[in-house]
């Protein structure tokens, strides 16, 4: 099974825009995306580095499976 690597802001934003999620606002160095399946908001913070936990974070959020991930992920 492949394993979840930080990435950057930019390619975070780019999965979970693909995935459904569309920008709503900007909250300091924050993007704020909304989905419709999901109950709160997704937080993309604009890091050079996004963490593991907060993409797994992401991904719980809006019901994102690993396979799904790492599709969206190879058809940048």
């Amino acid at each position: 099974m492949r394993r979840i690597i930080p990435t950057d802001w930019q390619t975070q934003a780019r999965i979970f825009e693909k995935y459904g999620c569309t920008f709503r606002r900007q909250k300091g160095d924050h993007l704020i995306y909304h989905h419709p399946r999901a109950k709160r908001a997704v937080v993309i913070p604009r890091y050079k580095e996004v963490s593991i936990s907060i993409i797994k974070s992401n991904m719980k959020t809006v019901g994102m499976t690993v396979d799904e991930y790492f599709h969206l992920l190879t058809i940048e």
